[in-house]
């Protein structure tokens, strides 16, 4: 496969100053602050895209309406590549991190830029589960555990893409019976829609055999733009007053607490990193933030009415306010713990260490093993469905 190379551009800065015996020039100066101003971000180019992997044809879906949101989708992965939003001088800003072409995604260390994870996202202890009596063993690609469908998942195959309107992707796959070792032939549907003000990401499956399913999003946000350092100061604001704490492989122990008066109180806004360095069992399990919270029931509904209110992030620097709604009872959140800077982003940016968090609407990990949590088993004749609303700007 080819990869896209881009030489970086030369940029002239200063001027010469002439000293000598010359009156001194009553032009006035050059007006600089054109060269000072942020330079607003624009979508990749769909060229870098159109390739090959796996013999399937990979592309890019530029998405596009009457507001000012704008968001690019690649069929590899079903994955977000890029998410524009007015900061608050309206200047575009690229909040989702990603690569610049088909051929960084395949071969980067970091592979969950953007995607769509599954068949079950998060973790299931020991890459082991029981349904209907019946053991099922999967691939352990975390440690001792199975994460995020495995060692290839809904992430890393090329999906069937139809831009249905300027707007709107809709995005299919078949993941077979026995991949990476769950039952039954799952028929996934992925929608991306720009709505108002914001990116809807709508899913259905259904299944020809009883299976778990736990679909969800990865992209890594940072609200002053991908790229542009910590997100440690960016304030949080969870609707959840539960969490369910994990052991030292973050595995759920099965327990669901309440956060008050530990650093996973995020009820009202705080910034990320304000308790990040917290004498807590938990954080260093996690070495940050990698942890479920349970949403609060009752929580206020998005403009549509589709999904209910999870979450609120506020860029420190831009201004960029975004809010999460789902139908999910769970939330990931992620502080980008293990960034190491390794990935060269889109511009030449890279992924500096915490220099991005994820907020990953789902059911619970290990589901499966702990009966007391939500039930993610799919049923023949069922369809899971399920709704997330990222809404920027809005309030």
């Amino acid at each position: 496969m080819n990869k896209l190379f881009i030489a970086p551009l030369a940029v002239a800065a200063g001027l010469l100053a002439a000293c000598g015996g010359n009156p001194p020039s009553t032009t006035p100066a050059a007006d600089t602050t054109a060269a000072t101003k942020p330079v607003p971000a624009v979508l990749p180019n769909v060229a870098a895209f159109n390739s090959t992997v796996d013999g399937q044809p990979t592309t890019l879906y530029l998405l596009k309406n009457s507001g000012k949101v704008q968001a690019a989708i690649t069929n590899y992965g079903a994955r977000v590549v890029s998410l524009l939003v007015p900061d608050k001088n309206g200047v575009l800003t690229d909040v989702a991190l990603g690569y610049d072409s088909i051929g960084l995604y395949v071969h980067q260390p970091e592979t969950f830029f953007g995607a769509i994870v599954g068949r079950y996202g998060n973790r299931i202890a020991k890459g082991k589960f029981k349904l209907n009596g019946k053991e099922y063993t999967l691939a352990t690609n975390d440690g001792p555990n199975h994460l995020h469908g495995g060692k290839k998942g809904f992430g890393a195959v090329v999906w069937t893409g139809k831009q249905v309107n300027d707007s709107t992707v809709e995005l299919t796959y078949l993941s077979k019976d026995g991949e990476e070792g769950y039952p039954g032939n799952l028929n996934v549907t992925v929608t991306y829609k720009l709505a108002a003000g914001g990116l809807k990401i709508t899913y259905d499956a259904t299944t020809d055999k009883p299976t778990v399913v736990n679909i969800t999003n990865h992209t890594y946000f940072n609200l002053n733009g991908q790229g542009s350092g910590t997100i440690n100061n960016h304030l949080l604001k969870l609707i959840a007053s539960r969490y369910t704490p994990v052991d030292s492989t973050l595995i759920p122990t099965g327990k669901i607490e309440s956060v008050e008066g530990t650093p996973f109180d995020f009820r009202d806004s705080v910034a990320i990193g304000s308790r990040i360095n917290a004498d807590n069992a938990q954080l260093k399990y996690g070495k940050g933030y990698d942890h479920n919270f349970v949403l609060n029931e009752g929580r206020g509904p998005d403009p549509d009415h589709t999904a209910i209110e999870a979450a609120t992030v506020t860029g420190d620097l831009s201004g960029i306010i975004m809010r999460v709604f789902t139908t999910e009872p769970g939330i990931q959140f992620y502080g980008g713990n293990f960034m190491k800077g390794t990935n060269p982003l889109k511009g030449g940016k890279k992924d500096d260490y915490r220099g991005a968090f994820c907020l990953e609407t789902q059911h619970f990990p290990d589901s499966p093993n702990e009966p007391s949590f939500p039930s993610t088993e799919l049923k023949p004749g069922k369809v899971w469905h399920s709704v997330t609303y990222y809404r920027f700007n809005d309030h």
